[in-house]
């Protein structure tokens, strides 16, 4: 963080001239721009990956590309970031690892970040778990081995999350503690840049459903840029409470997996509120609800489901702090 007028006066009064950071804050934000960047283009380098009307995003050749693509633009920009890191003064590259999440690997850390994050779905988990009947598959780990058994699993439960992080946790937020950047703008900013590398989805779902209303399109991606803004913004903060990238691509894929919680409705054990793409996840076609009724579920379902929402989100808040503590932290909060 450059200096402010109340270091400069400090520093006239004792005469200790404040520390200049390496890198401004403007710097280290153009560097996360350029990284956001270097990971959506290449998608639409090649007709391989870009998708159009007879190619859709989902289709196995064109993710096997796309995680080929972003793949090669983590490994890039994380070694940019670690060179970096290890050069300015007082680096060493355990200590650029430990910044990037990578050491310790922090798997008490990823443990509890994962308990906290279920404690705030404890009403979408209730839904899908007994209402739903999923259950049964969760015990069997067959829900999760049926999504990532297909290519769109697989990127949304493993490549997207470790990807993601790894650019846009791993990589840009050492940056932005290397710019003495306060920690509420890191938690503030990095999810708006994370949120815009997710709006080339409005491009592309255009392309694959040209009859749909502009509106309605806009309003989904608007929906999808604010709800992975907020979870960039969770996951920048446990990333810095924490100092391990394994929590926060955990995090992600359950995330992913769990989808936008319901606000509305009834709960039913078939069919959702606002889209099966949004509201349920991105679990794969394969995991479905082992339910065979029309899916009406009695009034007290609705009212458990709500109940536990609310009492998950405050159970979520009262916890947060203690559950994100940790001697690995990266920075004082």
């Amino acid at each position: 963080m450059a200096p402010t007028i109340y270091s400069r006066l400090k520093a006239y009064y004792t005469g200790v001239e404040p520390e200049v950071p390496i890198i401004s804050t403007s710097a280290a934000v153009l560097l996360l721009i350029a990284y956001a960047l270097i990971y959506v283009l290449p998608f639409y380098v090649s007709s391989t990956t870009r998708p159009s009307p007879q190619l859709s995003r989902d289709a196995p050749s064109v993710i096997r590309g796309r995680i080929r693509l972003v793949t090669s633009s983590c490994i890039a920009c994380s070694l940019g970031t670690f060179v970096l890191l290890s050069s300015v003064g007082g680096g060493s590259p355990l200590k650029s690892l430990h910044l990037m999440g990578y050491f310790p690997v922090g798997v008490t850390e990823a443990s509890r970040s994962l308990g906290l994050t279920a404690i705030l779905f404890l009403g979408p988990l209730f839904e899908a778990g007994a209402g739903e009947g999923r259950w049964r598959d969760w015990i069997q780990l067959r829900g999760f081995s049926a999504s990532i058994s297909s290519w769109i699993g697989w990127r949304n439960l493993v490549a997207g999350p470790v990807t993601e992080e790894v650019l846009f946790r791993s990589a840009s937020v050492p940056l932005l503690l290397l710019s003495q950047t306060s920690n509420t703008t890191i938690i503030f900013l990095t999810p708006v840049i994370f949120g815009l590398a997710h709006v080339h989805h409005f491009y592309e779902f255009r392309i694959s459903h040209p009859h749909t209303p502009v509106i309605s399109a806009l309003l989904r991606s608007l929906l999808q840029f604010t709800y992975t803004t907020l979870f960039g913004g969770y996951a920048t903060f446990i990333y810095l409470r924490s100092g391990s990238l394994l929590s926060v691509i955990l995090v992600h894929a359950f995330c992913n997996w769990m989808g936008f919680p319901r606000f509305w409705g009834r709960v039913t054990s078939v069919g959702t509120v606002i889209g099966t793409e949004v509201s349920e996840g991105k679990r794969d076609e394969n995991e479905n609800p082992t339910s065979s009724n029309d899916g009406r579920l009695g009034v007290i379902w609705t009212i458990v489901y709500y109940v536990l929402l609310v009492v998950g989100a405050v159970a979520w808040r009262k916890l947060l702090w203690p559950l994100t503590e940790s001697e690995s932290t990266l920075t004082k909060f």
